[in-house]
């Protein structure tokens, strides 16, 4: 009987089906992916270093401005990834403190992250949960994606104040270049198609990992044929599946199996009566800013997406919408809160340098809970 209720669950047609969350999600990493195998993202960061010159405020704005864009459309774990060892070359070639910049980058991409549905796997399963739509989604996010990222803006500057103040000299910049601008062009066209679709399926009666999947298979497909007339390997495709995050499949999947036991077992409906009824969008949204810092985003949000089931319907809508809020920004506040914290320190690790958790608590702690603030009051008043 237990066995059966759990197989139910991991395998239900409806929307909370980790599979088809995966499915959606590791799509549109492929698509993005593939953009940063072409050298697009690299092109873009050198272009904002460059137009930089001496001004560091400068080198600020086009950073936090270009990070933020490209996270709507793209994914905040491959911009991470990609713009920091770019920041951490420029930054020694020119002399100066690389940190300001880099966590600039961490916290535009892990605030704009929440503006679209398909911009974190949180937003994914949580908005799965209550049948969401990305139409929907996004008319009721963008406010406080801008609200959270307004405010992360200005005290980003008041973080590093006296950092950006100073000129630097120019340093050598990373170079940077299209490998193939035909395939770019197909790359951009799908991911762009595929955001189109993904914001109409609910009226065509399509499932959004079905549209997603399908425009990875077309791109594969577009990538083949490009290679044959060349007469190559399609080597950015399968590049691309290397580097797909395969590793969020058991994580995934295991922390939904130990949340629908514990659901089993009635933890969520116990959690619930512990938070308690009333002003749902600030103890929903403050909660689970400070339990992603507990058991990581991912596993946060399968277990709260099961306790937000037993808020009243009135109020369901602004609680799960708070806790996405909370999954993304609780990325701020230790390395711990999310995925790409972990990622991000490892890289700095590996370039010889030191931003421990004393570092990002004292950052972030600062600029994570007052953008969180700033998010569900803007919320609060459309829900």
């Amino acid at each position: 009987m237990f066995l059966r209720y759990v197989l139910n669950s991991v395998f239900s047609p409806g929307a909370v089906n980790p599979i088809k969350i995966l499915g959606l999600f590791i799509s549109m990493t492929v698509l993005s992916v593939f953009l940063d195998e072409l050298g697009f993202f690299k092109v873009l960061a050198n272009a904002a270093l460059k137009k930089a010159g001496q001004s560091r405020k400068k080198l600020f704005y086009l950073l936090y401005t270009t990070v933020s864009v490209l996270t709507v459309f793209t994914s905040n774990d491959i911009i991470v990834l990609t713009f920091t060892p770019f920041i951490c070359y420029f930054s020694s070639s020119a002399k100066i403190n690389p940190i300001p910049y880099l966590f600039t980058v961490f916290v535009a991409a892990n605030t704009w992250s929440m503006a679209l549905i398909i911009g974190n796997p949180t937003n994914i399963y949580l908005a799965s949960s209550l049948g969401i739509d990305f139409f929907v989604y996004l008319r009721t996010m963008i406010l406080p994606t801008a609200a959270a990222g307004l405010a992360s803006f200005i005290l980003l500057q008041f973080c590093f104040e006296n950092e950006f103040k100073q000129k630097m000299s120019v340093g050598i910049t990373p170079a940077g270049h299209i490998t193939s601008p035909f395939l770019l062009i197909v790359g951009i066209l799908h991911l762009a198609l595929c955001t189109l679709a993904l914001s109409v399926s609910s009226f065509l009666g399509v499932e959004m990992w079905q549209v997603s999947v399908l425009c990875v298979l077309s791109l594969a497909l577009w990538n083949m044929l490009y290679a044959a007339i060349k007469k190559r390997y399609p080597s950015e495709f399968i590049r691309c599946i290397k580097r797909a995050p395969w590793n969020l499949v058991p994580f995934l999947l295991l922390m939904f199996v130990i949340v629908v036991v514990l659901e089993y077992f009635k933890l969520p409906s116990f959690l619930y009566s512990l938070i308690g009824k009333g002003a749902e969008v600030f103890k929903y949204g403050v909660v689970s800013f400070f339990a992603c810092n507990l058991m990581n985003n991912i596993p946060m949000s399968v277990l709260f997406s099961a306790v937000t089931q037993n808020v009243p319907q009135a109020q369901r809508v602004g609680a799960v919408l708070a806790v996405t809020a909370g999954s993304n920004l609780g990325a701020f506040l230790t390395p711990f809160g999310a995925l790409a914290g972990l990622m991000w320190q490892k890289i700095l690790r590996g370039q010889g340098l030191s931003f421990g958790w004393r570092d990002f608590v004292r950052y972030g702690g600062r600029i994570g809970m007052p953008s969180l603030v700033a998010a569900l009051v803007v919320l609060n008043f459309l829900v």
